[in-house]
């Protein structure tokens, strides 16, 4: 039989899997996958572990720490496709062993260099991702989707000469290896782009001759395509999106039709394919992060608030940031464990991350984590798995 050799806790795994198993709970209004698919699913996975029902070696494997995902994968391909399935999140997550890390983008000394840190949860160490594919780029899009984290586009300099990349790559927390996916149908950088119902938008941006974009595509990460959808209003750059109950919102940046900075925020709507606008918009966001249904954002003037969007109404409102370190420190919002962290954008030997509490009571929402990148934050992610 084969094991897996690595310190851990001592359990006895058959107790604790039978007890997982009698924990998932399936409801009728549940869709349940056809005979066909479990059959399909059943020949990709072949004998997961030789004999032990499919359904309670998948909840075996499930309950394995993840930061031994990469090591399972390689030991053989029926363990490979069922760790890469979107089933495996779910049943990781049916059996209440869902690990939440954090991925930070930090920029090398002088901004040379760039590499994805794994900072973990609370209690783990620091990890480095293997580098990104291709050559070095800026005004690229991120996004994650189903345990996977997307690298979209973006422009460089290859032998001096700068280029707009059409470029993606996928990045696998759970096997820690990149992997190229279908090229987008226009090449484009400082666009926007989020992920709503398991669909990749990326909208606007510049082109590869300098123009200033409003086409839109759609990604769809089971077929590996991308689709031209409608298009916005107006051309639209250096602007942000995000998927919030269950559309996408697209704010900030400029637009063609504006002076200055664009206030305006479209909105599409997946389930009928249109637009519609918004008046009141957040300007010159340098980040922004999603929780529990709420949006986060910290404006370019003013980095000692966080600006707050409530879909529901479309209402914002202001949370005045603590002074820590110098006054002048700009921020990167991440996520993790439900709380918003501040990451430093400079170096600052004395700062501490800011830990903001959504649900903490009045006057203990402010705290200090241990949570730190080697270098200045570009941008964070989170990604369950």
């Amino acid at each position: 039989m084969l094991s897996l050799v690595a310190p851990r806790e001592p359990f006895d795994e058959s107790q604790e899997c039978i007890s997982a198993r009698m924990k998932l709970k399936f409801s009728a209004e549940q869709n349940f996958p056809s005979r066909t698919m479990i059959q399909e699913q059943s020949d990709s996975y072949s004998v997961l572990i030789p004999g032990l029902p499919e359904d309670l070696a998948k909840i075996c494997l499930a309950l394995v720490p993840r930061s031994y995902f990469p090591v399972m994968g390689s030991v053989s391909k029926s363990w490979m496709a069922f760790i890469r399935s979107k089933e495996f999140i779910a049943v990781r997550k049916e059996v209440g062993k869902l690990e939440e890390w954090i991925y930070v983008l930090t920029a090398g000394v002088g901004g040379k260099g760039s590499r994805w840190e794994v900072l973990g949860s609370l209690d783990q160490k620091k990890r480095v991702l293997p580098p990104m594919p291709g050559p070095n780029k800026a005004g690229f899009g991120v996004v994650v989707l189903d345990g996977k984290l997307f690298v979209m586009a973006g422009y460089a300099a290859d032998h001096g000469k700068e280029f707009v990349s059409d470029e993606v790559y996928l990045y696998d927390a759970c096997l820690n290896r990149w992997t190229a996916l279908a090229r987008m149908n226009v090449a484009r950088r400082d666009f926007a782009c989020a992920e709503v119902n398991d669909m990749i938008y990326v909208a606007g941006g510049f082109g590869p001759n300098g123009n200033s974009l409003s086409s839109v595509e759609a990604y769809n990460l089971q077929q590996n395509k991308w689709t031209v959808i409608q298009s916005l209003r107006r051309p639209r750059w250096g602007c942000f999106a995000c998927g919030v109950n269950d559309k996408l919102y697209i704010m900030g940046g400029r637009s063609s039709f504006t002076i200055g900075n664009s206030r305006s925020v479209d909105v599409y709507d997946p389930d009928r394919h249109s637009w519609e606008e918004i008046k009141r918009g957040c300007v010159m966001v340098t980040s922004h992060a999603v929780l529990d249904k709420r949006l986060f954002c910290i404006e370019w003037k003013n980095q000692r608030s966080l600006s707050t969007f409530s879909p529901t109404d479309n209402s914002w409102q202001r949370i005045p940031v603590p002074l820590t370190g110098s006054s002048s420190t700009r921020f990167c919002l991440g996520v993790l464990g439900m709380k918003i962290l501040l990451f430093s954008l400079e170096e600052e030997p004395g700062y501490q991350t800011l830990m903001y509490d959504p649900a903490a009571p009045t006057g203990c929402e402010w705290q200090t984590s241990k949570l730190k990148p080697s270098g200045s934050c570009v941008c964070s992610v989170t990604i369950e798995a």
